[in-house]
């Protein structure tokens, strides 16, 4: 087996649950649609984009449909931008249709006046290289250097377009046929073909249909039950932080680590989690107050930096894996800098007694960012609507149900 794909799925191997992005289940990926219309806007917003065009119908009757796109930050780093899609312009789309909206549609390919066209998951420019960090390798201590702007490499699907295969990283994607499967892998959940594709509700059964990802206990089950993964329950689809293990490399946005002797701050470019690793702390204080990013201490051994997290607020580890975290919950994490890679691999394990049994294990690797950090990029979920939405006057904000 070639290295680069037994390396990638080495990776998939190690995580506990994968992290699978919002679903592509809402798409009929086993149909196809192409629309000729003329550009009346673009929205790059994370976790998708939307392109918006007017198509006029055999009858002369004008449809505005709009199109989803991947997310803002990772169209950015594939040299994608606003100005591609000028209002006015000509443009036709081929893809798949929305199972709920008649005039929403998953954008596969893109085809422009000039007879250029670019796939869902096209490059238009090189990988970039990292940016340069000036900084020593270690503080006058001894302590590694781990400051900088880092993200997780960008995963395609196999597809270009997007409606078949699975996600693989960019880095290995043209050593497979268009819409392929790695050996020793799965097809995305509602790519084409899929089971999930072909359920009499593709949505319910990509998020709810699934028994959760560990065992859980009385506890765990009662926290879970009602829990609607397709709906404002799930904080994915809410543009809510999750977790500090889960969004540290979702979207492949850009997170900033700064350092000091005594301390180590990180803040995720997704959703905007912040966190302080206290180095000079041996153990936690008796009195912490809960919070979504837990109280964490650190210390380093032998180049590799272990934190140790507790006082969460309960919430969700995995919607997907619909696993349920309390208070109880403890996340230890291990980070090791390869220089020569300039890869920041973190491995965890996460326990908690009141609400699973077992250890909920992962590991993951960012790099160097490619592109400078930006801070939290804008989030506005407007893929998962309830179906009155798409047919009715109201606002599609109007039917989603808040959590407190």
């Amino acid at each position: 087996m070639n290295e680069r794909i037994a390396a990638a799925l080495g990776c998939f191997a190690f995580a506990g649950v994968a992290h699978a992005h919002h679903g592509i289940a809402n798409f009929d990926l086993n149909n196809d649609i192409e629309l000729e219309g003329v550009v009346t806007g673009v929205e790059f917003l994370n976790p998708h984009s939307w392109l918006h065009l007017d198509v006029m119908g055999a009858d002369g009757t004008v449809t505005s449909w709009r199109c989803e796109l991947r997310g803002k930050t990772v169209l950015e780093r594939s040299g994608w931008s606003v100005e591609m899609f000028p209002a006015g312009m000509p443009i036709t789309v081929t893809g798949s249709p929305d199972r709920r909206d008649p005039s929403t549609c998953y954008l596969g390919t893109a085809l422009f006046p000039d007879g250029s066209s670019v796939d869902r998951y096209g490059q238009l420019r090189e990988p970039a290289q990292p940016v340069p960090v000036d900084r020593p390798a270690r503080f006058a201590n001894g302590d590694p250097n781990i400051a900088g702007d880092w993200a997780a490499e960008q995963r395609v699907m196999t597809d270009p377009r997007g409606q078949s295969g699975t996600l693989v990283p960019l880095s290995t994607a043209e050593e497979f046929e268009p819409g392929a499967v790695p050996q020793g892998g799965q097809a995305f959940p509602g790519a084409r073909g899929t089971a999930i594709s072909l359920a009499d509700d593709p949505v319910d059964a990509f998020w709810n249909q699934r028994p959760s990802a560990m065992p859980l206990t009385a506890a765990g089950v009662q926290a879970i039950e009602g829990f609607d993964g397709a709906s404002s329950d799930n904080p994915r689809l809410r543009c809510a932080p999750t977790n500090i293990l889960f969004d540290w490399t979702f979207e492949g946005d850009i997170n900033r680590i700064t350092q000091s002797a005594d301390e180590i701050k990180i803040v995720y470019g997704s959703m905007g989690i912040e966190r302080t690793i206290h180095l000079n702390m041996s153990e936690h204080p008796a009195d912490i107050a809960p919070s979504l990013a837990g109280h964490s201490i650190g210390r380093w051994e032998n180049d590799v930096l272990v934190v140790d997290t507790i006082a969460f607020v309960p919430g969700i580890l995995s919607a997907d894996g619909r696993v349920p975290h309390s208070r109880e919950l403890h996340v230890v994490e291990r980070f090791t800098f390869d220089p020569e890679r300039s890869a920041l691999t973190r491995s965890y394990v996460a326990e908690d007694p009141l609400y699973f049994t077992g250890q909920y294990t992962g590991r993951d690797v960012v790099l160097i960012s490619d592109l400078p950090y930006h801070g939290t990029t804008e989030c506005e979920d407007r893929t998962y609507r309830d179906a009155e939405a798409a047919t009715t006057d109201e606002p599609w904000w109007m039917f989603w149900k808040f959590w407190d």
